[in-house]
């Protein structure tokens, strides 16, 4: 079989409780529906991705910290979930420890990139699920991605901390990964009963235009409950607006990268 070319995407925000995980769990289960071979890696210490994807780590199991480390390959701590139809790179709080030991190392920002390198061919989409924090983990994601996604809720607060994260970007593109792309920005947890969401959403798309999705996902409790069982909400609820939100959002995401390259 020939290498696909993997489409590798950072979903960041340093921003918390901005939907940031649940997106990357459902982003990367709703490709997986659409027969697309995926990986997602887990680099945020909490571990979030890792469980809310039903993956159980085991005493010494190995997971993304032993290949920041140097002492294992990305391929030799990829879990396949059967469920899902994913492959997992999974993280827990030994994580942590990576933040320190990178920086003292030279090319601390490329070590996620060389270990994606080897295996990249064999995904069409690789998703990174970043900490909430522009830290070296961070620093690494956006080194290894051509893009990055941003999700955001529709709170004054968040439009804040989205200029820090542009500024971040953009320090990057001059200096390691000049080809990194504003994939878009996702608008979650949304509450059409609140008019701040409404004047928000409006500067979103103002301000970004056609880089703001489409699809919303709205605040929903089959969403907040799918992590507890290990599971996506796509599997958890299928038919819930969650799920369908998730759903739309995996073909807009699609749409959009074959608009770019039709190929």
């Amino acid at each position: 079989m020939a290498d696909r070319k993997a489409r590798i995407v950072a979903v960041a925000n340093q921003k918390g409780g901005v939907g940031k995980t649940t997106t990357s769990v459902n982003l990367a289960a709703g490709l997986a529906q659409m027969k697309r071979k995926v990986l997602l890696i887990d680099m945020d210490p909490q571990g979030n991705a890792t469980t809310g994807s039903g993956v159980e780590l085991v005493d010494n199991q190995p997971t993304v910290y032993e290949v920041l480390a140097g002492e294992r390959d990305l391929a030799d701590v990829i879990v396949h979930r059967q469920e899902e139809h994913l492959d997992v790179a999974p993280a827990n709080g030994d994580l942590t420890a990576s933040e320190v030991s990178l920086m003292e190392r030279i090319g601390r920002e490329r070590v996620l990139s060389k270990a994606i390198e080897p295996i990249a061919g064999r995904y069409d989409h690789i998703i990174i699920d970043c900490p909430p924090a522009l830290n070296v983990l961070t620093l690494n994601a956006l080194t290894a991605a051509h893009g990055v996604l941003i999700p955001m809720q529709c709170e004054y607060y968040a439009l804040e901390g989205l200029s820090a994260l542009m500024g971040t970007i953009e320090e990057i593109r001059d200096s390691v990964n000049e080809g990194l792309e504003i994939e878009g920005l996702i608008r979650t947890m949304y509450d059409v009963r609140n008019n701040l969401s409404g004047e928000v959403s409006r500067q979103l798309n103002e301000y970004f235009g056609d880089k703001v999705f489409r699809t919303i996902v709205p605040r929903n409790v089959r969403v907040a409950e799918a992590p507890s069982f290990g599971q996506s909400v796509l599997i958890y609820d299928p038919e819930s607006r969650g799920s369908l939100a998730y759903q739309g959002l995996s073909g807009e995401y699609v749409r959009r990268l074959q608009e770019v390259s039709p190929s």
